[in-house]
This record gives C-alpha cells, sequence and structure tokens, in this order.
C-alpha cells in the first residue's frame, strides 16, 4: 500500500451564519461545506444572503468534551455489528452518530458521514481526524476497501481495538495503585512534620532534658521542612515540570526511560508482557486484514508502546526488507521471548501468521492480567509496611519521651 497513493480528503468545515431570506426575514443556521465561498453559494442556492459566516468552533472544545479511546473502541464495535449484518455504510454512519449519547462524537460521526456520501473513501474520510483515527486503523480500512472485505476488517479493528484498551487499563492500573499509596503516605508525613510535630516539640521544652535521639532527628527535620517548605515545594514542582517537558520533547529521555521502566522488579517484567502482547496483536490483525508485512511491522513497530521493542521491530523489519525470515530476524534480537519466535515460525511455516500471533498475544494478555492481580496481591503488605514505617515511625518518635517521662523529668 504506497503512501504517495493516498489522496488528501477535501476537509469539510461548519459554518454559523447570519443573513435574510427571500421574503426579507432576518435568519440565522448553520451549513456544512468545504470553504466559505462554498457555503456562501448553496446559501444563495437557497434563496438566504448570508450577512454573516464564520466558522464553528471545534466539537472537540464545545460541550461534550475529549473523545476517549474506549469509546473509539465502543463505535468502531458498533460500526462492525451493523456492516456485518448487511447495513449499508452510509447508513450505518446515520444512525451511530444520531444515536450517540455525546456531541463530540456526533459532530465527529457527521462530517465524516458528509464526506463519504460525497463519494469520498472512509479511509480517506478518516485521515484527517489523526487525534481520533491513527494511522494503523485508517490503513486496515483501506485495506478493508480494497480486498471488499470492510465489514470484517471492523470486526478485526474493534477486536483490536478493545483489546488494546483492556491491556493498557491493566498497566495502568500496576503502575497506578502502588504510586497513589506512596503519594498519600508521603502527603500525610510532609503534614504531620508541619503541623503535628510542633505542637509536640513545645510540650517537650518544658521538660527541660535530653530528649532520645530519635525525637530530635524528627524535631530537626521538621524544623527544616517548616523553615525551607515553599523552595521545597517549588523544587519538587520544577522536578516534575521539567521532567514532563523532557519527556515530551526530547526522545532520548522517552527512550532511557523506557529502557529504565522494563529493569524494574515487579512492573518490569508486566510491561514486557504487554510490549510483546501488543506487538504480537498489531501485526496479527494487519496481516488478517492483507496489510503487506513490511508496512504490518511499521505498525507494530509504533504500537508497541516501548522504545526498546521499537527498536527491536524496526530492526526485524530492515532485516526482513533485506530477505531474511522474520522469525529468524528476531532471533537476533534479545527482547522476543522464544515462545513468540517459535510461533512465528511455525506461523510462517503453515501459512497461519495471523492465527499464531492471535494465539501469542492471547496467552501474554493473560499473563499481564495474572501478573497485575498478583502484584496487586504481594504490593498490598509491602505498602503497609511502607505507610507504618512513616507515619507510624513518627508517632513513635513522638510518644518516646512521653514513655520515658519518668526518667526525662527526673
Amino acid at each position: 500500500m504506497s503512501r504517495a497513493a493516498k489522496g488528501a480528503a477535501p476537509t469539510i468545515t461548519e459554518f454559523l451564519w447570519r443573513g435574510a431570506n427571500a421574503s426579507g426575514d432576518r435568519t440565522q443556521g448553520e451549513i456544512r461545506a468545504v470553504n466559505a465561498e462554498e457555503a456562501r453559494s448553496q446559501l444563495r442556492k437557497q434563496g438566504i444572503h448570508a450577512v454573516r459566516l464564520r466558522r464553528k468552533p471545534s466539537p472537540l472544545f464545545q460541550r461534550g468534551g475529549r473523545i476517549t479511546p474506549m469509546e473509539l473502541a465502543m463505535v468502531t464495535r458498533q460500526i462492525a455489528t451493523m456492516l456485518l449484518a448487511g447495513v449499508p455504510l452510509v447508513t450505518t454512519l446515520q444512525m451511530i452518530g444520531r444515536g450517540h449519547d455525546r456531541e463530540a462524537m456526533r459532530n465527529l460521526l457527521g462530517e465524516i458521514l458528509l464526506q463519504v456520501e460525497a463519494g469520498v473513501p472512509l479511509s480517506q474520510a478518516l485521515r484527517p481526524h489523526r487525534q481520533q483515527f491513527d494511522e494503523l486503523y485508517c490503513d486496515l480500512v483501506e485495506a478493508g476497501e480494497h480486498s471488499g472485505a470492510l465489514d470484517r476488517v471492523f470486526d478485526r479493528i474493534a477486536t483490536y481495538r478493545e483489546k488494546a484498551e483492556a491491556l493498557k487499563s491493566k498497566i495502568k492500573k500496576a503502575m497506578f495503585y502502588p504510586t497513589a499509596v506512596i503519594l498519600v503516605a508521603l502527603m500525610v508525613t510532609v503534614i504531620l512534620l508541619l503541623f503535628v510535630v510542633p505542637q509536640f516539640e513545645e510540650i517537650f521544652a518544658s521538660f527541660n532534658a535530653e530528649l532520645p535521639l530519635f525525637t530530635q532527628w524528627v524535631i530537626q527535620l521538621s524544623r527544616v521542612l517548616q523553615q525551607a517548605w515553599p523552595y521545597f515545594a517549588c523544587g519538587v514542582i520544577g522536578l516534575v515540570w521539567g521532567g514532563i517537558r523532557a519527556h515530551r520533547s526530547s526522545a532520548r529521555v522517552r527512550d532511557r526511560l523506557d529502557a529504565l521502566l522494563l529493569r524494574l522488579p515487579l512492573v518490569g517484567p508486566i510491561l514486557h508482557k504487554g510490549a510483546v502482547a501488543r506487538f504480537a496483536r498489531t501485526l496479527a490483525t494487519t496481516f488478517a486484514a492483507g496489510v503487506p508485512l513490511i508496512e504490518g511491522l511499521n505498525s507494530a513497530a509504533g504500537a508497541a508502546g516501548n522504545a526498546v521493542y521499537r527498536s527491536a521491530v524496526q530492526a526485524v523489519r530492515d532485516q526482513v526488507v533485506s530477505g531474511l525470515q522474520m522469525n529468524m530476524a528476531m532471533r537476533t534480537q534479545k527482547v522476543f521471548p522464544d515462545m513468540l519466535v517459535q510461533m512465528v515460525l511455525i506461523g510462517e511455516e503453515s501459512g497461519s501468521l495471523d492465527e499464531m500471533l492471535n494465539k501469542v498475544a492471547n496467552i501474554y494478555e493473560m499473563q499481564v492480567d495474572d501478573a497485575v492481580d498478583g502484584l496487586s496481591t504481594l504490593i498490598e503488605p509491602l505498602l503497609m509496611v511502607v505507610i507504618g514505617s512513616l507515619v507510624g515511625g513518627l508517632v513513635v518518635a513522638m510518644y518516646l519521651p512521653i514513655f520515658q517521662l519518668g526518667s526525662v523529668v527526673g
């Protein structure tokens, strides 16, 4: 599928207009056209003289909010179901668009429908909306249009999107839970040091005796934090902001972070399995839809979700282009597990590569699910130890002089 062969679809814009009709009455409304000149021409044909014409603000910034990947997966499944039932594409888009409860989605499907009704292929009508429909999605739809199996391709896309979002949710769960608990524990510790420890310090000042060493350390930490908390807060905010900016702007930072995450003791194996599952699922979906293997590997590299695996898949692609079998090329990359390489070998020899890759994806998605559940079970007692050490340590430090009150006062 040549990228050069993909023409740009005309972008349909919504305009708001005010003017007067043939009777001279003031009126207003909305109209869709390629540009303002065409919009005025359409209004003249309707006997309307437009006094004011302006672009309608983007629906993604109006009431209705941002369209989420899960919502797109659900709409894709609806399209697949209706196409498989024999409903024409135009009717499918009309019914789903009118029946959706989100304004942003209704507007998005309305724009696509208008172009499809004008004779633009669906794949080209999707391409201007890259924020919602990525290159892989559009390529698969185009492959379905060329093969005459758009219904089956949409079914594969829907399955791919649903499983990809489920996998993403599981990995986020594995990362979010311990991070959130530790952050809450740190916030409670800071609050105790800023507001509770100073109250105890005033009480201890009346003892006129030397406090336990542990208590002295905690009081000194509280004093430092009270004096330097603005600098501390600015430092934390600056560190977080700088890290986010560096992650967004520097590919080198992102690549190093991805490599570091894969080495983490508990989360790393889950990320490894997730990357393998995404690679296998993406390549299986593209191959089954009729996308050439080389372009499928390009898509799989981008969908792997990790720089280490992206580089490995791109290296495999380069070797496949030079004539090497994919399973042999994968053996040269250490990140691919033996089971995946063996299944690819079987698929290449039997002519059922997409089926073998789907089986691998199912296996690794199940392993991710089990690993997340196991991590939650394992990490709960560890988090309790962390919280107990932070909060409990402060409590012990404050009450230790009171427990030793007799000797301290004496």
